[in-house]
């Protein structure tokens, strides 16, 4: 078996996703080779977080096996996606006056710039959490923007704008847990909504500036990508869920009868159309007015010009794009991933944070570079594997 055979699972709230990819052979875009997949129900989770961890696992193994039957390779350890409600990002801007007499900005000021903005973290967005990474957005010196890395440049007084991905402690523990419990050893975890853009969005939308969303089940996350990077992310606990739920009410069914109204299994006279549409349009207005509200708070309302980019099972309603276009007043399209040459091909952006996640995995090990923004890759290796170790057995 390769050495560079990695394993990504996405662990959400109705499904388990798991993506086995070679790094040693590529697809048509230069990405590591999907050479297996496994896909089965989620059960002990609400809103993204475990309730159950036997049920977890349980879950987990039934779609790692999946995906070993197709691979025809036995997986022993993974990269694992944390998402739901327990996960957030929070901005802070901190700033020093620099040391050196000459003004020369030295690394030590920088550690200590970083330092001084985990410490302006407000209290009530650190509580009960767990800073898993930080990713400085933007350096400011003497009140002028610096490009990159200031090392090495002359200012008085640098300025940072730090991006800190926290999540609650005992979520991350307990996904750890049921993980292992399945019988795989945990290598590393990465925020999904970020794993995600690393097969959804190219280069070019991450540098222009845009927002990339993932309707899941239950929760809605964000994460607003600018210069290549991650600069805010977010988690609404409203899903598609919720959709079902109003269908529901709304038309007087069964459950599950709405969950197949709503995939548009269903269909006929015997449900008013005109109804239903706006059932649906109404909640999909509600997560997308949260989204607005969100660019607002961070000041990027209108503004990203690669637009809104959707994933998740929520991508697949009818027409959510140009609802999408038309609240957010943004270009708007639905995400996919294309893997022709794989054993398990398929355009579902649903498969975005598994195969998100072994891409960083890739990385993280020091395997062969896909593209040029690895020292982000590498510098989020270096924070999240500290961290990680006081969770592993």
């Amino acid at each position: 078996m390769s050495k560079n055979i990695v394993t990504g699972i996405d662990i959400g709230t109705y499904h388990v996703k798991v993506v086995i990819a070679d790094a040693d052979e590529k697809n048509e875009k230069g990405l590591p080779k999907i050479i297996g997949a496994g896909i089965s129900d989620s059960h002990g989770l609400r809103h993204g977080y475990v309730t159950n961890v036997k049920d977890v696992a349980e879950s987990i193994k039934r779609a790692v096996s999946l995906a070993e039957e197709k691979a025809g390779v036995k997986i022993k350890k993974a990269f694992v996606g944390v998402g739901g409600i327990g996960l957030s990002g929070v901005t802070v801007s901190s700033s020093i006056i620099t040391s050196r007499a000459d003004a020369e900005i030295t690394s030590i000021d920088l550690a200590k710039l970083q330092d001084q903005c985990e410490k302006d973290i407000p209290r009530s967005a650190i509580a009960n959490r767990r800073i898993i990474y930080s990713i400085p957005v933007q350096y400011t010196l003497d009140g002028i923007p610096a490009l990159g890395n200031p090392e090495g440049m002359s200012g008085n007084k640098i300025e940072l704008t730090s991006l800190f991905i926290t999540c609650l402690d005992h979520h991350v523990a307990d996904l750890i847990q049921a993980v292992n419990e399945a019988g795989i050893q945990v290598q590393d975890i990465m925020a999904s909504p970020i794993a995600a853009g690393f097969v959804t969005l190219s280069k070019s939308q991450k540098i222009a500036g845009c927002v990339l969303a993932n309707i899941g089940a239950e929760t809605v996350s964000i994460a607003v990508f600018e210069n290549n990077i991650p600069s805010s992310l977010e988690v609404f606990p409203v899903g598609s869920t919720d959709i079902t739920n109003d269908i529901a009410l709304g038309l007087k069914v069964p459950l599950e009868e709405a969950e197949q109204i709503k995939i548009g299994a269903i269909t006929g006279s015997s449900y008013p159309r005109k109804k239903l549409e706006e059932i649906v349009s109404a909640r999909i207005s509600d997560m997308f007015e949260l989204i607005e509200a969100h660019l607002k708070k961070i000041g990027r309302n209108g503004l990203l010009p690669a637009g809104i980019i959707i994933t998740g099972g929520g991508s697949g309603m009818h027409s959510i794009d140009d609802m999408a276009r038309l609240a957010l007043k943004l270009p708007s399209r639905i995400g996919s991933i294309t893997d022709t040459s794989s054993k398990t091909s398929f355009k579902d952006g649903t498969w975005a944070v598994a195969y998100g996640l072994c891409i960083w995995g890739i990385h993280a090990d020091g395997g062969p570079e896909i593209d040029g923004t690895k020292i982000f890759f590498v510098n989020l290796w270096r924070a999240i594997s500290r961290w990680i170790r006081q969770f592993l057995p």
